[in-house]
């Protein structure tokens, strides 16, 4: 970790990164006019904070953890934000608000950035895996939580340019706030939703970045020896996936931008529905029902939920 900001990325892996910078940006953008934009932003306004960052889409600049936050609600406001299929995390609506707000408050050239937000989606896509994530989710947490303050941190921390012993430290105490609770799925207006996925992570990882970076000691090896965060948050812990193809596999090209503002396992059902109606003309006058069928997991997260953009049923309709 203390070594990627000097790490040259492949061609192919830079112009990933390029890509879900952007992806994320637009995410942003469109997020902060909807309801977890405004929440955020009438939050932040009421915290102040240092002008050394901005919250994207207004004239707030603040503390680089308060624009971590909103940027990050912003990010995961409207379902455009990337996920990454298998672990089914969502690495960019908090690792790209993290990287953000600590480049802008340090001056960071865009090399910087993006090497940054690189680290930060493997972490978080590693750090899942080696959770093994439906043993997160069997245990009722938030594995999109779980996982983006872990990410959160080390683009954070990239930026920040710590050593190997602040980048420790860094995740020690990143481990420390590692929350969410599965809970989410009963949001019927995103807002928690967007915390949890998202703003929350990427504060939390810029708040421990920061810490370590004004010099707060901690636990040395927070992944591994007794009480470890592994063990912590995991029944079944794998830690081999934490460096499995480190260096060869870089989970930023894996991640699947989405071409509709819905949750993830409705991307496929809206697909083939558009193909349907583009081939045989579908109207409300001879169509009697749709049945779609989708993997068991996917499926409970999407069926009659609050959430109209995370309701299957829903998106079906309107479409």
């Amino acid at each position: 970790m203390a070594e990627a900001r000097r790490h040259e990325l492949p061609a192919d892996v830079a112009l990933a990164g390029r890509h879900r910078i952007l992806d994320t940006l637009g995410a942003i953008v469109s997020g902060a006019r909807l309801k977890p934009g405004e929440m955020a932003i009438k939050y932040i306004r009421l915290q102040g904070g240092t002008p050394e960052s901005s919250v994207l889409a207004t004239d707030i600049k603040t503390s680089a953890v308060n624009a971590a936050l909103a940027n990050g609600m912003f990010g995961h406001a409207d379902e455009t934000d990337d996920f990454e299929p298998v672990t089914k995390s969502h690495p960019g609506c908090s690792v790209v608000p993290a990287a953000l707000a600590m480049a802008e408050r340090a001056g960071s050239p865009g090399e910087d950035l993006l090497r940054a937000v690189a680290l930060g989606y493997d972490l978080c896509c590693r750090f899942l895996l080696a959770l093994e994530p439906d043993s997160v989710r069997g245990g009722h947490r938030s594995a999109e939580g779980t996982s983006s303050t872990m990410g959160s941190v080390g683009s954070a921390a990239c930026i920040a340019g710590l050593d190997e012993a602040g980048m420790r430290y860094a995740l020690s105490y990143a481990a420390q706030q590692v929350s969410g609770v599965w809970s989410w799925v009963r949001d019927a207006e995103h807002v928690e939703k967007a915390f949890d996925f998202a703003g929350m992570g990427a504060r939390n990882g810029v708040t421990a970045a920061t810490m370590a970076e004004a010099g707060l000691t901690g636990v040395w090896d927070i992944l591994e020896g007794e009480h470890n965060v592994l063990q912590a948050l995991s029944l079944d812990p794998r830690p081999d996936e934490m460096v499995m193809g480190l260096g060869n596999r870089y989970f930023i090209t894996e991640t699947a931008i989405k071409p509709y503002s819905v949750g993830y396992p409705i991307q496929a059902a809206l697909d083939a529905f558009f193909a349907l109606h583009r081939q045989h003309g579908l109207t409300v006058d001879n169509v009697k029902s749709i049945v779609v069928r989708l993997p068991r997991d996917g499926a409970g997260v999407v069926n009659n939920r609050s959430m109209p953009d995370v309701n299957c049923q829903h998106m079906i309709a309107v479409a």
